[in-house]
């Protein structure tokens, strides 16, 4: 079996064989696009080739830098903001646990900041590095972007109060540009160790570059097993025939239910380990799509939790606005039997001897069948199992999907401008030099006397 599988038969009520066939020629042209490179942000197409065509060299600094940190620290501050953390925080916990930084024994805790401002998160964070062994990997092109340099600059001290500079610059390592940018050159000036954000792979589609393989390799995976998984994709997405390419074939089936007037893509999973790679997955579709007035609004939910919340609202409201692609895995990472109990109180003894890999199971059926029945088309992305290389695959398989189905959609996947007007606000809110003349009026805007 292939590392992922698209099932689409409970769709097939929602979406025809004849509207995947009308969408094929646009599906397949837009994936000839991406070959050829000669669609919009053809200069970040590096992702496409890049699990066979990376730098060895640098891939075996990753693991002799992850085997330091490992033997040299307690904790990691991994510092980063969307593509450059999201990646590596979804495999982690996807392949570990989200519970990593409790139930580690040989590997460091692995905490990330430089995603929020937030100073409480800060302080806890500084806090749990009293008396600890520390290193940071701080991840950034440029080294400006404002929520990351603040958490850097606070690490950082925090590296230099506790160590010789000596010291310090050996447990500082920079994940950023190859040839200039502040934070490269800090590094240079420091003799911090740099690893490389490629100049054509977009953060969003930088997992499988250092930006992800360091925090990941640092956490005990097997970034080999990983890449092969990525390498198997790369090599199986490739057929133009619908019926053979689920890459293809999902690309186009989400173009059919957005014109058709669908406004959500729901991702679920009955994993909660799987909780940070739908988060990454809502970074990789809303970034990609998410422009010009267009694109499916990606959202997340993790079952049976949040069939107990927004449940009665996707089972009676839902249909005419989302439909559901559920991330599914035909063996638990571990697995546990539900013994029989004396006096039955709870009414669950039938359940006796059965694993709760089947309850749960159960419950995927149970909701599929119900959802659909409420008017919810369901897409069923399968994998085998959740190991390193159906985690490689399935990145691969997501970005590649992604990328068509922005293609189709007629849009640019791979800029973000929508990103930058908060931060020009921001800048102006606090005084940065050189938006003077935006602060007073926005301080109107918002009532600031």
């Amino acid at each position: 079996m292939e590392k992922v599988k698209l099932i689409n038969k409970y769709a097939a009520g929602f979406v025809s064989d004849s509207d995947i066939a009308a969408m094929t020629p646009r599906a397949v042209e837009a994936m000839q696009k991406l070959h050829a490179k000669t669609g919009e942000g053809k200069d970040f197409l590096g992702w496409v080739t890049l699990p066979t065509d990376y730098d060895r060299n640098e891939f075996s600094r990753i693991k002799t830098a992850a085997e330091y940190i490992r033997k040299n620290c307690d904790i990691l501050i991994v510092i980063g903001i969307g593509g450059s953390y999201l990646g590596a925080r979804a495999v982690i916990e996807a392949l570990k646990s989200p519970n990593y930084n409790a139930l580690t024994n040989d590997t460091p805790q692995i905490y990330f900041i430089g995603n929020t401002i937030s100073p409480s998160m800060v302080t806890e964070l500084v806090s749990l590095c009293e008396n600890k062994d520390i290193c940071i990997n701080v991840i950034s092109k440029s080294g400006t972007t404002t929520e990351p340099a603040i958490a850097f600059r606070i690490f950082r001290d925090v590296v230099y109060r506790k160590y010789s500079p000596e010291e310090a610059s050996k447990r500082i390592f920079c994940t950023t540009d190859r040839e200039k940018g502040t934070l490269k050159k800090l590094a240079d000036e420091q003799g911090y160790e740099t690893f490389v954000v490629p100049d054509d792979v977009g953060g969003r589609y930088s997992v499988l570059t250092a930006v992800g393989l360091l925090p990941i390799a640092v956490a005990g995976i097997d970034i080999d097993a990983f890449m092969r998984g990525a390498q198997s994709a790369q090599k199986n997405l490739n057929s133009e025939d619908i019926s053979e390419n689920d890459c293809l074939r999902y690309a186009a089936i989400r173009n059919c239910f957005y014109e058709a007037g669908k406004k959500l893509e729901c991702f679920i999973s009955y994993e909660p380990c799987m909780t940070m790679f739908n988060e990454w997955l809502k970074q990789l579709f809303a970034e990609s799509e998410g422009k010009d007035g267009k694109g499916l609004y990606p959202v997340s939910c993790i079952f049976s939790t949040d069939l107990h919340s927004v449940g009665q609202y996707i089972q009676e409201s839902g249909g005419a606005l989302m439909f559901e692609t559920c991330l599914k895995f035909n063996t638990p990472l571990d697995d546990f039997t539900i013994t029989e109990q004396e006096g039955n109180i709870d009414g669950l003894n039938f359940l006796a001897g059965k694993k709760m890999s089947l309850v749960n199971e159960k419950a995927r059926q149970g909701t599929l069948l119900a959802h659909t029945e409420g008017g919810v088309a369901n897409l069923i992305i399968e994998s085998e199992g959740i190991t390193e290389e159906a985690i490689g695959y399935m990145i691969y398989f997501f970005e590649k999907s992604c990328a068509i189905s922005g293609y189709i959609l007629g849009v640019n996947p791979f800029n973000q401008p929508g990103v930058e007007s908060y931060k020009k606000n921001m800048f102006a809110l606090l005084g940065k030099p050189g938006y003077e003349s935006e602060k007073e009026k926005l301080e109107k805007e918002l009532g600031i006397c």
